[in-house]
């Protein structure tokens, strides 16, 4: 299966590199690359993207301005930002718009196609002082905090076991072997979580399930 993967950086030297290294491998495609959120906005006329990259400070804006457009025209593309800013606010922000991975560019060089290959797996690839910064937020609440809210959503029981394993930190392959089902269920019952979380992406389904008291832990 051919990954075909999105750029959105403005910085031309780490562009074309970006690009070069998906071009060097196999599995891979370069379906468009751009420098502004004005170019991207063009190029997503270009075909359908698995997985975008995506910069944060860019020239005519905010990397998190194209989130929106990209998950509802694509709902199946994983968004992974890669930035210098690794902020709370920044994270936070990426998180709830929709992003699946969050990673510096000081920590991409070395393992930058096994990170995509990682994304696209069902993995959310977080550099480690990003992951930091989750852990914190993501510690539980006092008890009155995270009971159910009334009338919030009614997961099935698989669903609530996949959320609850995406919520520990496992990809879909593994969610895949641990339930013994295949990963195309394991993308289907994901996607009927998102939608009656009203949410995006993982990161974004597991900080509205603790708030919502649906996670055992």
């Amino acid at each position: 299966m051919t990954i075909h993967i999105a750029l959105l950086e403005d910085d031309a030297v780490l562009l074309d590199r970006y690009v070069e290294l998906v071009r060097s491998a196999s599995d891979m495609r370069v379906l468009w690359a751009a420098g502004s959120l004005a170019e991207a906005r063009r190029a997503l006329e270009s075909g359908t993207p698995d997985i975008l990259l995506v910069d944060l400070g860019l020239p005519d804006g905010s990397g998190l301005e194209i989130f929106a457009q990209v998950k509802k025209r694509f709902p199946a593309c994983e968004v992974m930002v890669v930035s210098v800013f690794g902020d709370e606010d920044n994270v936070v922000a990426a998180i709830q718009a929709g992003a699946s991975g969050y990673l510096l560019k000081d920590t991409l060089a070395d393992s930058f196609l096994a990170t995509i290959r990682e994304l696209h797996a069902g993995g959310s690839p977080i550099s480690p002082s990003i992951a930091r910064i989750l852990l914190t937020l993501a510690r539980p609440a006092p008890a009155s905090a995270t009971e159910s809210v009334p009338g919030g959503p009614e997961l099935a029981d698989r669903e609530s076991e996949i959320l609850n394993l995406v919520a520990k930190g496992f990809n879909f392959g593994e969610i895949s072997r641990l339930l013994g089902i295949s990963t195309n269920t394991v993308r289907t019952h994901i996607y009927r979580i998102y939608r009656k979380l009203s949410v995006h992406s993982r990161g974004e389904a597991v900080f509205e399930a603790r708030k919502l008291g649906l996670l055992d832990f």
